[in-house]
C-alpha cells in the first residue's frame, strides 16, 4: 500500500476529476502504434485528499504512533517475560527486575541494547523479550479492537468537551 503524504486541500466542487493524456500516435506505424499509445496514454494519479500534518518532516505520525506502539509492546513483554520467570526462576527474575530499576523501558531499543550487553545471562533475557514482543504483536494483540476503541474515545471526548462547552457558555442547566 502507498503512502500519500500531499499537503491537498479538498477541492472546492469536491472530488477533481481524472485527466487523460494522450501524445500524438501518427508517427508511430501498425503495432509499434498500438504498443506505443499504451505506453504514452495513461490517466494521472488522483489527488490526495488526506490532511497535511506539518512538524513530521523526519515521518509521518502513522510512524511516531509505530514507534510508541513498539515501545508499548516492549513494555509488555518485559512485564511478561518478569511474570513467567518469577514462578519458575526467582534469580533470574531478580537480576532483570534490579535491571529494568536502573534502565528505563520507555526507549525499547536502547533498553533492549542496554540488556544484551550487560552480561551473557541478560542478553538471553533480552532475546526472550524480543521474542514475546513479537508474538505478542503478531498474534495476542487485538489490532480490530485498538481501531474500534480509537475512534469510540475520541468521538466520545469530543462530544464531551462539546458539550461541557455548550454547558458552560450558554447557561443551560444540565439535567443529570
Amino acid at each position: 500500500m502507498v503512502s500519500c503524504r500531499c499537503a491537498v486541500l479538498p477541492h472546492p466542487a469536491g472530488v477533481v476529476p481524472r485527466r487523460r493524456q494522450h501524445l500524438p500516435a501518427q508517427a508511430f506505424c501498425g503495432a509499434e502504434r498500438r504498443r506505443r499509445r499504451r505506453l504514452v496514454s495513461f490517466e494521472a494519479p488522483p489527488r490526495c485528499h488526506k490532511m497535511y500534518v506539518p512538524g513530521f518532516g523526519e515521518g509521518s505520525p502513522e510512524k511516531k504512533a509505530a514507534i510508541s506502539l513498539l515501545n508499548f509492546f516492549n513494555y509488555l513483554a518485559v512485564r511478561i517475560v518478569l511474570a513467567q520467570l518469577e514462578s519458575y526462576n526467582r534469580e533470574a527474575y531478580v537480576e532483570l527486575k534490579e535491571f529494568t530499576s536502573r534502565n528505563s523501558v520507555n526507549d525499547a531499543d536502547s533498553f533492549c541494547k542496554n540488556l544484551i550487553r550487560e552480561s551473557p545471562r541478560h542478553k538471553a533475557l533480552a532475546m526472550r523479550i524480543l521474542e514475546v514482543r513479537s508474538a505478542y504483536m503478531k498474534n495476542d494483540f487485538e489490532w480490530d479492537n485498538l481501531k474500534k476503541l480509537s475512534f469510540k474515545m475520541v468521538d466520545e471526548a469530543n462530544i464531551k468537551l462539546m458539550r461541557d462547552y455548550v454547558l458552560e457558555t450558554s447557561h443551560i442547566e444540565d439535567d443529570e
